[in-house]
């Protein structure tokens, strides 16, 4: 193993989404008593310039070790934090020292919010147009989540153990260690009757001696318990997703005490799914509903939605209400106009554009239980403005009919396919809306819209998810020469 060594630095900055340099500050740092394996020496220096590292905040002080390569290296691992930046406060959850979900927890939301604006903002600062849209005043302050916590309408907890060895756990995979599991009974993302049914599965089970499945040996009963609540009806869906070993009978005892918890809201529905696949994420081989309805009603702005086991719906309802009037507001008046809704998920989007007065909205969505949702929610709200395809946007956009006044694209972390974004200008709308949830994938395709003749009219972030680093940004494009463009491909 290579020699490591050990320093003290001050963050100076940190770039989205977790991305940071840190200063050294050329003290003598005190070995800590579980120090790394290799350590060998201490650097005083300082003289060698700024390192990288992940997770830590602007302004704290951290020891950190860096591996001996050459002289140094670059890159640096967070050992011990020796002192908390000035903002910083208590964590307002018991779980925060040891879970990986919540990196902010430490930080006043209206200090999250300053931050994730900074940094969304650096990202855009060499993006061609963009300072011409600061400087217009056409940046859109930060929009905050209504809720910062009880927040999700829906988490997916892991069964495992702590440690090696260690007792049934029901949970979240531990910061660091992802094959490991620490107990969130008090989680604070979702609302209390959540945690409430979270603590009493994971006693159930282990009282009984059920095992979790272990991806290595390929052996054990538990997977995952997948709960949802409906902010609308205060309803409840959970979904426990075992391997094909358990049998509907034998969850029945579950069910009942499920049934007995004293909660705030109602169980709408309890199903078992079976998942014998050797990757760790939730999917169905068979899915059966042992109690009550396989689905939720959701409202947003005024839309009601059903909500299927293995829908897409934002996981936070009152945010997504904050990011969809934030598009509602990009697209101004819709009235008679063609609009395409890509990468449309359940088509949430498409049916606010409708209902706003568009002449047409068609969607395209890859998944196909994500469009039949989307066309049953368009019945439900009495839409009959807009339609939706199953399919892949790069190979379907082709087969779109009409010249779209408005393009909406919202789509994944990875930002829109390379070869689709040339088919999604040629259609020179006048205006493009693009929703990111990763900011830095905006960045990347922004080029290719300034290119083609638009140019930013509005932007502005709005924040989906307190108390994590991750923001969504929305980007108002305007064309400026679509004529010449179109009739140049």
């Amino acid at each position: 193993m290579k020699e490591r060594v050990l320093l003290v630095g001050t963050v100076s900055e940190v770039d989205f989404p977790n991305k940071a340099k840190l200063m050294p500050t050329g003290e003598i740092p005190e070995i800590p008593d579980e120090s790394p394996a290799g350590i060998c020496y201490v650097l005083p220096e300082k003289e060698y310039g700024a390192l990288s590292i992940k997770n830590v905040l602007p302004e704290q002080k951290w020891l950190v070790s860096t591996r001996k390569k050459g002289r140094f290296s670059k890159e640096a691992m967070p050992v011990q934090l020796i002192k908390k930046a000035p903002y910083e406060t208590d964590a307002p959850c018991p779980h925060a020292a040891w879970c990986g979900g919540c990196s902010y927890q430490t930080v006043p939301y209206e200090k999250q919010l300053e931050l994730k604006e900074q940094q969304v903002k650096k990202l855009l600062k060499d993006v061609p147009g963009v300072s011409e849209v600061l400087k217009r005043g056409a940046w859109d302050p930060i929009r905050r989540s209504p809720l910062t916590e009880g927040y999700r309408n829906k988490m997916e907890f892991s069964f495992g153990d702590p440690c090696k060895d260690g007792p049934l756990t029901l949970g979240l995979h531990k910061k660091g260690a992802f094959h490991d599991i620490i107990s969130t009974g008090d989680c604070r993302l979702v609302h209390e009757d959540l945690r409430k049914i979270l603590s009493m599965t994971e006693t159930y089970f282990r009282d009984r001696g059920f095992t979790y499945y272990h991806t290595y040996s390929k052996e054990g009963e538990l997977r995952h318990l997948v709960v949802r609540r409906s902010f609308a009806e205060n309803r409840i869906l959970l979904n426990l997703v075992t391997t094909s070993q358990v049998k509907d009978e034998q969850l029945l005892p579950w069910v009942k005490e499920i049934l007995g918890l004293e909660l705030e809201g109602e169980i709408s529905g309890i199903l078992h799914t079976v998942n014998d696949a050797v990757a760790d994420v939730v999917r169905s081989d068979e899915t059966t509903c042992l109690f009550g309805k396989d689905y939720l009603m959701e409202s947003l702005l005024g839309l009601q939605f059903k909500i299927f086991p293995f829908s897409f719906f934002q996981t936070n309802t009152l945010g997504a209400e904050a990011l969809y009037s934030m598009v509602r507001d990009f697209a101004g008046d819709v009235s008679d106009q063609l609009v395409f809704d890509l990468y449309c998920g359940t088509g949430t989007i498409a049916q606010i554009m409708a209902s706003a007065g568009a002449r047409e909205v068609m969607g395209i969505e890859l998944v196909e239980e994500a469009v039949e949702a989307a066309k049953e929610n368009a019945v439900l709200n009495q839409l009959s403005n807009c339609g939706f395809l199953a399919g892949d946007v790069l190979k379907l956009v082709d087969s779109l009919g009409g010249k779209p006044d408005l393009i909406i694209l919202d789509p994944p972390r990875d930002g829109i396919h390379p070869k689709a974004l040339p088919k999604l200008l040629a259609y020179g709308p006048e205006r493009f809306i693009y929703v990111s949830c990763k900011p830095t994938s905006l960045v990347r395709d922004l080029p290719a819209f300034t290119q083609a003749g638009y140019e930013i009219t509005r932007i502005g972030c709005c924040d989906m998810f307190p108390f994590t680093p991750h923001v969504e940004t929305v980007c108002l494009l305007s064309n400026r020469k679509a004529d010449s463009y179109v009739s140049s491909m």
